[in-house]
């Protein structure tokens, strides 16, 4: 089966940080810096993943690259005496990624607009680089779309800020863990399987003995 352009596009998209297109991104980014860090641009960079998040060519939709600096918060350091523990200079990283963030900015720049999605482009030593896909809720060419109108519904004004985007549910842990290992619920569920087989007291193994003890009396009675 022939695969799409969009396929290819993907593909490209992986090997980025790999020969000649190194040199192209690389070229790239030195443009990026000297631009503002909310720029509007006429078609996306990655078109695949544009189009995978609902971008549409048409009227009604626009791209915004957005610059946000990469690393934790960073804090005076206080001039009144304490030690070195309390100085809290280091170790101040906000609860939000740096693509919500930078979701945010557009979408204050752009206040007229929702913010549909975004996706990751580049990145260099100090800045990571996004572009946030912006969308008119009071276009009739998006009212019209079945696919897009239910952003114009007043349920859906001020997504961004409330956590209702995909970078705000990754964010606020939203997203399903599919049984992977480490998560709370993999923990729970091998406890309480445990539990069952009475295999788990929330004690010692001494504990577990007496009740085995306690278990065998009952039987002989």
């Amino acid at each position: 089966m022939a695969k799409s352009m969009y396929h290819y596009l993907a593909l490209t998209w992986r090997e980025i940080y790999r020969g000649e297109l190194r040199e192209l991104l690389r070229k790239r980014l030195i443009e990026w810096r000297r631009e503002p860090t909310v720029t509007r641009i006429e078609k996306p960079s990655r078109l695949d993943r544009a189009r995978a998040l609902g971008y549409k060519a048409k009227i009604g939709f626009i791209v915004v690259r957005v610059r946000v600096r990469k690393g934790g918060q960073r804090k005076p350091r206080p001039r009144s005496g304490r030690r070195p523990k309390r100085m809290g200079v280091y170790g101040y990283a906000p609860a939000k990624s740096l693509r919500l963030i930078a979701e945010e900015r557009a979408a204050r720049k752009y206040r007229n607009l929702e913010v549909l999605n975004s996706y990751y482009v580049g990145e260099d030593g100090k800045y990571k680089w996004f572009e946030v896909i912006l969308v008119d809720p009071h276009h009739p060419s998006v009212c019209r779309d079945p696919e897009v109108k239910w952003i114009c519904e007043p349920q859906n004004r001020g997504r961004v800020f409330r956590g209702l985007t995909s970078a705000g549910k990754k964010m606020r842990g939203l997203r399903k863990s599919r049984g992977l290992r480490g998560t709370v619920y993999y923990k729970w569920k091998k406890k309480q399987s445990e539990r069952e087989l009475k295999k788990r007291h929330e004690a010692s193994r001494g504990a577990r003995e007496h009740w085995q003890v306690a278990e065998k009396l009952r039987e002989e009675k």
